[in-house]
C-alpha cells in the first residue's frame, strides 16, 4: 500500500488537477474581511463614542493573512494586495456608499454612530473590532 501511494504521489495523480487560485482581491473571504476592518475604521474615525479595539483588529488581520497563506497564496500576493491603492480607493468608495445608504455621511455624523452601535450589537465583524465608549 504504501508503495502504492508513493507511485501515487510521484506521479502527481493523488491530488487530482490543481485549481488555479482566484485573483486574492476576488477571494470572497478576503474582500469581506477587509471590508469588515475598513467599516470598522470610518466609524472609529468618525464617532467619538466609539473607539476601535486595537488587538482586535490586528489579530483579524493576522487571521485573513493566514488564510491567504494557508489557500495558496504567496507572501509576494499577499503584499500586492495590500499596497494595491486601486483596490483600497474602490473597497473605500464601497464602504463610504454603505454608510452613506445606512445615514453616515459628513453631514450627518451621528449616523457613524447609529452605524457602529448597530454592528456592535449584532455581533459583526465589524463590530467585533468596535467598542462603545
Amino acid at each position: 500500500m504504501r508503495r502504492f501511494a508513493a507511485i501515487l504521489l510521484s506521479a502527481g495523480l493523488s491530488s487530482g488537477p490543481v485549481a488555479a487560485l482566484q485573483p486574492l482581491h476576488e477571494n470572497p473571504t478576503v474582500v469581506n474581511g477587509f471590508y469588515a476592518i475598513g467599516l470598522a475604521d470610518e466609524v472609529r474615525k468618525n464617532c467619538s463614542s466609539i473607539s476601535p479595539r486595537w488587538l482586535a483588529a490586528y489579530n483579524y488581520l493576522r487571521a485573513l493573512e493566514k488564510y491567504a497563506r494557508d489557500e495558496g497564496y504567496s507572501e509576494a500576493q499577499i503584499e500586492e494586495l495590500v499596497e494595491n491603492k486601486k483596490e483600497k480607493e474602490e473597497l473605500r468608495g464601497r464602504i463610504r456608499a454603505d454608510l452613506a445608504e445606512r445615514g453616515a455621511t459628513p453631514e450627518n455624523p451621528e449616523g457613524y454612530c447609529t452605524v457602529g452601535r448597530e454592528e456592535i450589537a449584532k455581533g459583526s465583524v465589524a463590530g467585533k473590532l468596535l467598542r462603545a465608549k
